[in-house]
């Protein structure tokens, strides 16, 4: 299909979107469990440990995007385009600063990271806690208005889809003939 993304565009979208989803989930239901039991240190390991496999795909991401320019727009009203680009603008921005201030905020606590609860990856800062809520708020505030840029793509790409009917989802979708 013509104005398509690329198959590792698709691959890393997709990817990223679901890893992100099953993050946010699991980021708000690490509330639930009790504080200073083990069973919450393995959890938040475990949340810390996919939360760097995301950052590594974000950059991915990232580069691949930078190297392979996205199709050209679909025909839309300009200030479609302009709220289009200044949404996908703040998504990169969240998907950079979301695992960037969970990693610092890690990195200026006490318990670090212990990737996959296996390798304890040395901090590099020390145990600040002033340093380390600046980052746990960021990353908190930042995934709610993460959430809320997501809503919104969701629902426009809904409307495009079933209002439009201009196949702007398939350009993301449908991998049979994408570009490498």
């Amino acid at each position: 299909m013509p104005g398509q993304y690329t198959r590792t565009a698709m691959v890393l979208h997709w990817l990223i979107a679901v890893l992100l989803i099953g993050q946010f989930a699991f980021g708000w239901l690490l509330d639930e469990i009790p504080r200073n039991t083990p069973a919450r240190g393995f959890w938040i390991n475990q949340h810390k440990s996919v939360g760097l496999v995301i950052g590594i795909l974000i950059l991915l991401r990232i580069v691949w995007r930078l190297r392979h320019a996205p199709p050209p727009p679909l025909p839309m009203p300009a200030w479609q385009r302009r709220a289009a680009h200044a949404s996908h603008l703040a998504m990169y921005a969240c998907m950079v600063v979301m695992p960037l201030s969970g990693y610092l905020a890690s990195n200026f606590s006490k318990h670090g990271i212990k990737l996959f609860n296996t390798v304890r990856l040395a901090p590099w800062g020390s145990d600040d806690k002033l340093l380390y809520a600046i980052f746990n708020q960021t990353h908190k505030v930042t995934a709610v208005v993460f959430a809320v840029l997501i809503g919104i793509h969701l629902l426009a790409v809904i409307k495009h889809t079933l209002v439009n009917h201009d196949r702007l989802l398939a350009r993301m979708w449908n991998g049979a003939s994408a570009r490498s």
